[in-house]
């Protein structure tokens, strides 16, 4: 199986006129590049939590996400390729035709355990689970200190210039705050894909003991998490031709379309530069009918 290169992560400039126009340079970091599977921020916020269970001589990685959840794929490819056994606690009844994305996670040798929804607001465990010594427990998402201190490194990857805005989806918000943590002097804009997660501000603080805060912008979940709309998707596909930059509508379709707007909006000031992280997970695009986007 193929493992994380974090040489193939680039950042790349988009020579795009209307940021052109209003004189801002926007850099995408590329940390999607890193693997097909585990890819982008899912490795950074895993890293620290199986380097523990490794080290506390755990076999078994733990952890919980829905149907279509990036980090349950990432978790199961992670754990393979650290030669870690992985439970996915899933969020819902098992379906009589599984997601692409639980399908891909039972190939890379993950067990799926379906608990009702209500079972899953708790985060509880099955009763088989329980009283396991062997398991490791990695909560939805990474969320957690070792989720946001392995996010923090994401930024060691990509800081060539003076930017003045660092911008990213959040879901968990781990990744958010990682980057607050990383000692960078830039603002760091937060964009929800869920609606009205008016929580997410108070998740983020629980990670971070410092005293920087992100701007969260919550206007641009279209409809909430894996939700979209026929303008995002088109977005998508013009973002595409514009840059060869694939994205997905869960979280980084929203991210650069939001990035769009902004500067149409004059958000930014002339001369300010902005360094978007892609943070992966492009395989929830599976679920679109085929031919929905173009790459």
């Amino acid at each position: 199986m193929q493992t994380i290169d974090l040489e193939k992560i680039s950042t790349d400039n988009l020579s795009v006129p209307a940021y052109k126009e209003k004189n801002l340079e926007v850099d995408i970091l590329r940390i999607d590049k890193i693997h097909p599977v585990v890819s982008g921020n899912k490795w950074f916020k895993l890293r620290y939590y199986l380097e523990e269970a490794q080290q506390q001589k755990k076999s078994t990685i733990v952890t919980f996400g829905g149907a279509w959840s990036n980090h349950i794929v990432a978790t199961a490819a992670a754990c393979r390729l650290n030669n870690l056994s992985s439970i996915g606690i899933i969020r819902g009844e098992e379906s009589e035709t599984p997601s692409s994305t639980l399908l891909e996670a039972r190939q890379l040798g993950m067990q799926l355990v379906f608990i009702s929804r209500d079972a899953y607001k708790s985060k509880e465990l099955p009763a088989s689970l329980r009283n396991r010594d062997d398991c490791y427990i990695i909560s939805e998402g990474g969320y957690g200190i070792k989720g946001a201190k392995g996010a923090a490194t994401i930024l060691d990857h990509g800081l060539e210039k003076n930017y003045t805005h660092i911008c990213c989806a959040a879901g968990t918000g781990t990744m958010t705050a990682g980057l607050l943590v990383h000692p960078s002097q830039a603002d760091t804009i937060s964009v929800s894909v869920l609606k009205n997660n008016f929580q997410l501000e108070d998740d983020i603080r629980h990670l971070v003991n410092n005293k920087k805060k992100p701007v969260i912008i919550h206007d641009y979940h279209f409809g909430g998490y894996a939700k979209h709309t026929p303008a995002l998707l088109s977005f998508m596909n013009e973002f595409y031709k514009q840059t060869g930059i694939p994205s997905d509508f869960v979280y980084t379709g929203k991210l650069f379309f939001t990035i769009n707007d902004l500067v149409s909006n004059n958000y930014f000031k002339s001369g300010s530069k902005l360094l978007a992280i892609h943070s992966g997970g492009l395989q929830g695009n599976r679920s679109l009918s085929k031919g929905t986007l173009i790459f």
